[in-house]
């Protein structure tokens, strides 16, 4: 499985995997048009929709109404580093939910994909070749 990364013109680094492209830029204090998300917006976006598609998937399986679901993350950063150093997710349920699932449902978000690999990260490695 590959996922190619181009680069589109300043600032702007696009993904390109199975027919999508997904683009990113940089804001304007940093150099970019802020077209497009920063990398590091997707990557907090893809922990809250994967974490999100869980809580989803488990109230359409008990068929529990998900008008009124939502899902918010609030982020703490190093104020040096300025490193995320905690996420809190904030998940809003509906009005109607049945208390007897609420530990259930955290549960259920836990198993989130992307989630996992920030429990187990992969291993990185990068390799350089010369253009033809």
């Amino acid at each position: 499985m590959a996922l190619e990364v181009s680069f589109s013109g300043g600032k702007k680094v696009d993904a390109n995997f199975k027919g999508f492209t997904i683009k990113t830029d940089q804001s304007e204090k940093d150099g970019g048009e802020g077209s497009a998300p920063t990398p590091s917006f997707l990557f907090f976006a893809s922990l809250g929709t994967c974490a999100g598609l869980y809580a989803l998937n488990f109230c359409e399986k008990r068929k529990i109404d998900t008008t009124q679901l939502k899902l918010v993350l609030d982020f703490e950063t190093h104020p040096k580093t300025h490193m995320v150093t905690k996420i809190t997710m904030h998940l809003t349920l509906p009005t109607d939910f049945p208390e007897k699932y609420v530990s259930a449902i955290i549960k259920a978000m836990d198993l989130c994909y992307v989630k996992k690999h920030l429990h187990e990260p992969p291993a990185f490695e990068t390799i350089t070749q010369h253009a033809n």
